[in-house]
């Protein structure tokens, strides 16, 4: 018997027994119940497997997680090269056949590798469902790229629609990647596929210059408050305060409230306290360290409001133009 006769989940046992007890209890971790139990009953019903069969499962794996790697670095056409040259024309199309069958491949492969001013003269003209939807398949940088090259009606609009997204059918992902790339094989995962969120926007509005960012804000507070609202308490934490310079933070510190500050502290980590601390007099140090010490335990929504508060004035305070907050995107310094 070779391993070309044994079914998935036969190798798939094979494989975990081969690996250990060890390393298949962290892959376990990452399976699904009914998974579990199906591995499980097959390593059970295992009685011996022999060497050669072994080896065979093993080179497999690697093969395919050869190619994985390879499709990650470059997409399909760059790993059936690759795979080519290292297992031979037959072999390698053997193996990337499996994967169209039985891997993912995460949508929109390709548009990650195509150069974003490209890009966007393909999707320029398209609904903003269908630019929410692929910008939120891009990296942060990507996406913010685009999004600020985007007409300022259109920016809001599609902010709105990545916030505001759940979940994607397959078939449209794969109907919107066949039209951007039709050469391009298409691997998607046949359960929905989560994108877009709250999160998501996040990313790319932290990224895009300070002008877009402001002008989106600034539509969605018009025509979606409370989504606005959560964005913006998530677009700069607490921790972030540590991207200000001293003379910045120095500025935001005198219009904060002393016992918001030492309750804000009290769930801190060291480093912000210590960025803090020296950026307080010596004298006002050690009463806000007095304070944290005897108020005793604090409730974790407390600790939140009174960070939150903070970054309120930090806002607030690069809003009129006083502080500047580090970014990513295209913010110039002005001297």
């Amino acid at each position: 018997m070779s391993s070309e006769e044994l079914t998935g989940v036969q190798k798939a046992a094979v494989l975990l027994i081969a690996l250990g007890p060890e390393k298949s209890a962290d892959i376990f971790k990452h399976l699904k119940e009914d998974e579990i139990e199906e591995l499980t009953l097959e390593i059970a019903n295992t009685r011996s497997v022999s060497p050669q069969i072994k080896e065979e499962v093993l080179n497999e794996f690697y093969q395919v997680c050869l190619a994985q790697q390879y499709i990650a670095e470059g997409g399909i056409t760059y790993a059936k090269e690759l795979l080519d040259k290292a297992l031979g024309g037959d072999r390698a199309q053997e193996v990337i056949s499996k994967l169209t069958a039985s891997l993912q491949v995460r949508p929109f492969e390709f548009v990650r590798k195509t150069d974003p001013s490209q890009l966007l003269n393909f999707i320029q003209d398209e609904h903003p469902q269908t630019i929410a939807m692929i910008l939120s398949y891009l990296t942060p940088a990507q996406a913010a790229m685009i999004m600020s090259a985007l007409s300022s009606e259109v920016q809001s609009d599609v902010a709105k629609r990545i916030a505001t997204m759940d979940r994607t059918s397959p078939d449209v992902v794969k109907e919107v990647e066949r039209v951007l790339e039709r050469k391009l094989s298409s691997l998607i995962n046949q359960d929905y596929t989560i994108v877009g969120g709250v999160d998501a926007i996040v990313n790319i509005l932290n990224t895009v210059d300070r002008s877009t960012e402001k002008h989106i804000m600034e539509s969605l507070e018009i025509e979606e408050p409370e989504l606005a609202d959560e964005i913006r308490k998530k677009m700069f934490v607490f921790e972030d305060i540590m991207l200000l310079d001293d003379r910045a933070i120095q500025r935001v510190l005198r219009d904060v409230d002393n016992n918001d500050l030492s309750v804000a502290l009290k769930g801190a980590n060291e480093d912000v306290q210590s960025t803090i601390f020296k950026n307080l007099s010596k004298r006002l140090a050690a009463m806000i360290k007095e304070d944290m010490e005897f108020m005793g335990p604090v409730r974790m929504k407390d600790v939140e409001e009174a960070q939150q508060k903070i970054v309120g004035v930090i806002r607030k305070l690069e809003d009129s133009g006083e502080i500047v907050i580090s970014r990513g995107g295209g913010d110039e310094i002005v001297v």
